[in-house]
């Protein structure tokens, strides 16, 4: 199998079920960001993170997997609410070991916990467009659920790994 088709050439592609659409359409701009949630958080495994996180991470690329097909309308994936529960627990965990937060956290601190921010705000886009395609075009509502959870597991995930790293978090205090 080739992997040039040439029949995306003129600003078509086609959907899971066979439709062709815009390249613009809206459905495509939510699983396109889906997929480029995906290659960020790749970015991140590579970033050599803790065997532990390094595991979680493939869970969530494994569901990101099943949901961008979801979106591009492909049917049979599985999609149920432990993929939520299964983040919440890691998150809980995670932020029993972390100090509390008193203030917003300025990203950084080491490539893999900028990194972490990165995919969490790729992570929010993608959120946002599910959203809007969803007023449009019927979502599972559990996509909202799975991508609003992952952003704070990413984030949660970032202040773990500047704590594992023993570097001091840059706390934000506004300056006005």
């Amino acid at each position: 199998m080739r992997i040039y088709t040439k029949t995306g050439d003129s600003g078509a592609t086609a959907l899971g079920n066979g439709k062709r659409v815009s390249k613009a359409h809206p459905r495509v701009e939510a699983y396109g960001t889906v997929d480029e949630l995906n290659a960020h958080i790749g970015l991140l495994r590579a970033q050599g993170v803790a065997e532990r996180h390094q595991s979680m991470l493939l869970k969530v690329q494994d569901m990101l997997m099943r949901y961008a097909a979801t979106v591009a309308c492909c049917k049979g994936y599985e999609m149920d609410e432990d993929d939520v529960a299964m983040l919440e627990h890691e998150i809980d965990a995670l932020q029993k070991m972390l100090p509390p937060q008193r203030h917003f956290i300025i990203p950084g601190g080491s490539v893999a916990a900028a990194q972490c921010h990165v995919a969490r705000c790729v992570c929010r886009r993608a959120e946002r467009l599910v959203a809007k395609l969803g007023e449009a075009a019927d979502t599972p509502p559990i996509l909202l659920r799975l991508l609003n959870r992952l952003s704070d597991y990413l984030f949660v995930l970032s202040r773990s790994i500047i704590a594992e790293s023993q570097i001091a978090e840059k706390a934000w205090i506004p300056s006005a």
